[in-house]
């Protein structure tokens, strides 16, 4: 499985009901990636993901997951979704293990209570994003970047082939985005393949090995971060090109509770 991709798309396009947002994407990730996702808001980064989430129409072209066809990819929790939020609400009274735990409900049956595998992987994970001495903790307690990390941990209790990040480092304070950053690089280290949708990439510089761009729906720009680097040189003022900063917008952080269903940044 090492040399089959984990994201293959081939002329990719997805939509709403009658509307195309993405279109024509050609995209390959492979195992040991860290890929930074950037655009400006309406470029189509929230259709894209959503789009490898079975959460938007796959309107044309190919897209396999894993080796095998979107709709074919039954095992969901081999991808690890970790949505964007400003924090967890603060009217669910849980712990940081208890929803960590929550990663787990897929590998067993509903009716089956967890198991010293099941809590020994939700240990590992929590451990794994710098929260061991705080898992009896209520999340509440915890501040945004942790809440952040305790989402983190929630998807890796699942155990996923790949890691789908919607702006973790977005809405907390410098220090806990060098917590987030920092536990991000010991997931790399390990070889935790990811795909990061952010605004925030030299938070993350040290972290991904590409850099993918986005605008009105299609693909412009896929490189390392040295090419990217020339390539905002290239076009910098005085290099004689029109400047265009639209990779590095600003937007406001949606707030929700740690249920709520995925939010869409309509284009």
């Amino acid at each position: 499985m090492s040399d089959v991709p984990l994201i293959d798309l081939r002329s990719a396009a997805f939509g709403y009901a009658d509307r195309t947002v993405v279109s024509g994407v050609d995209l390959t990730v492979r195992a040991g990636e860290v890929v930074a996702l950037l655009g400006p808001n309406g470029s189509g980064k929230s259709t894209l993901v959503r789009g490898l989430l079975g959460l938007t129409e796959h309107q044309g072209g190919e897209v396999r997951l894993l080796g095998v066809p979107r709709a074919e990819l039954h095992d969901h929790t081999r991808i690890g979704y970790v949505p964007q939020r400003h924090s967890l609400s603060a009217t669910v009274r849980a712990t940081v293990a208890e929803i960590v735990a929550v990663g787990r409900l897929p590998h067993r049956p509903w009716w089956k209570p967890a198991g010293r595998t099941d809590r020994d992987v939700v240990a590992a994970s929590i451990a794994a994003v710098g929260l061991a001495d705080r898992a009896d903790e209520e999340v509440a307690s915890l501040s945004g970047g942790q809440q952040r990390r305790v989402l983190i941990a929630r998807a890796l209790a699942g155990h996923p082939d790949l890691l789908v990040m919607d702006e973790p480092t977005a809405g907390v304070d410098r220090a806990s985005q060098d917590a987030l950053a920092a536990t991000l690089r010991d997931l790399a280290a390990d070889g935790t393949s990811m795909l990061i949708v952010t605004h925030e990439l030299d938070a993350l510089r040290d972290v991904v090995t590409r850099i993918v761009c986005m605008d009105d729906g299609h693909l412009d720009f896929d490189g390392t971060p040295p090419e990217y680097a020339a390539h905002l040189a290239a076009h910098a003022p005085g290099a004689g090109h029109h400047h265009d900063d639209h990779h590095h917008p600003t937007r406001p952080t949606p707030v929700g509770g740690p249920f709520d269903a995925p939010r869409e940044v309509h284009p």
